[in-house]
């Protein structure tokens, strides 16, 4: 099977980053000192801002024609990432994770549309059984993605995540391969 090289669903695309996207990577993830995007995305890790010569030292072959991180585009413009990680890869125990930078592209379900791309993709190259990732119950439109895209809460690690002065939940969210292929189905079925 040929692996595709984007998806795309109305104005929102996921493709691998290219050098071209190297400076706008930069600038929307790096550049800041205290982007707004990290108050969401995991917060208690510290943020490192970087000029764009570290970036491109230290951080750019992690992001360009990495399998592992693509881009999500809105109407062609770069506005965030989706990837994922090994938990453990014998077992192909994966997790995921997304992040859009840009504010201007928050809570339009543009994160929807991508991370349902990035699982379908996901499924599709991969003989996995399942996916899922870990946020924190601070960013509630994190959780409410999950159950959106038909995930289970499978993990609630009570007040473990301080962050300014307050303790958070961990949260884990997962799906398993039956039920993205129902949940499809059905989608599928009400679409039309």
């Amino acid at each position: 099977m040929e692996e595709a090289t984007s998806y795309q669903e109305g104005v929102v695309k996921i493709r691998p980053a290219v050098q071209i996207d190297a400076e706008t990577l930069w600038r929307l993830a790096y550049e800041d000192v205290a982007p707004e995007w990290k108050k969401w995305d995991a917060p208690y890790y510290e943020h490192v801002p970087l000029t764009y010569e570290q970036f491109i030292e230290r951080e750019q072959e992690s992001w360009i024609d990495n399998d592992a991180r693509w881009v999500i585009e809105v109407d062609g413009n770069v506005v965030g990432m989706v990837s994922y990680y090994w938990e453990h890869q014998p077992s192909w125990w994966l997790e995921m994770g997304i992040v859009i930078f840009d504010p201007a592209y928050w809570n339009g379900g543009y994160g929807t549309i991508a991370f349902t791309l990035w699982i379908r993709h996901l499924f599709t190259i991969m003989p996995l059984v399942r996916v899922g990732y870990t946020t924190w119950s601070g960013n509630e439109r994190m959780v409410q993605i999950g159950y959106k895209l038909g995930m289970t809460m499978e993990a609630r690690l009570r007040k473990c995540r301080l962050y300014e002065g307050v303790y958070y939940d961990s949260i884990r969210m997962g799906l398993l391969r039956e039920e993205w292929e129902a949940f499809i189905a059905a989608k599928t079925a009400t679409d039309t």
